[in-house]
C-alpha cells in the first residue's frame, strides 16, 4: 500500500490528532487515515459512526413524538 509523508505540520495541528486519536482509540496513524477516507470517500462512513455522532449532537434535547406534533398542526388549520 502506498505510503504519504506529510511535512510541516504545524505542532497544534498534531497534538489535535494524538487528542482525537487517544479519543477514539487508535493510533495518530490510524486516526490520520480514518480523517483522510472520511473526507476523501464521504459516502463510505459507517452508518454507525453516523448515528453515533448525530446521537452525540443531540443529547439532552427533549423529544417529541412526531403525531403530536401533526395532530397539533392540523388542529391550528
Amino acid at each position: 500500500m502506498p505510503q504519504l509523508l506529510v511535512r510541516n505540520v504545524p505542532l497544534d495541528v498534531v497534538q489535535e490528532l494524538k487528542r482525537r486519536a487517544t479519543e477514539h482509540g487508535r493510533s495518530a496513524e490510524a486516526e490520520l487515515r480514518q480523517i483522510l477516507e472520511d473526507t476523501l470517500r464521504p459516502g463510505r462512513t459507517g452508518f454507525r459512526e453516523r448515528a453515533a455522532k448525530l446521537r452525540e449532537e443531540t443529547r439532552g434535547r427533549i423529544l417529541t413524538d412526531s403525531t403530536i406534533l401533526i395532530r397539533q398542526d392540523r388542529d391550528e388549520r
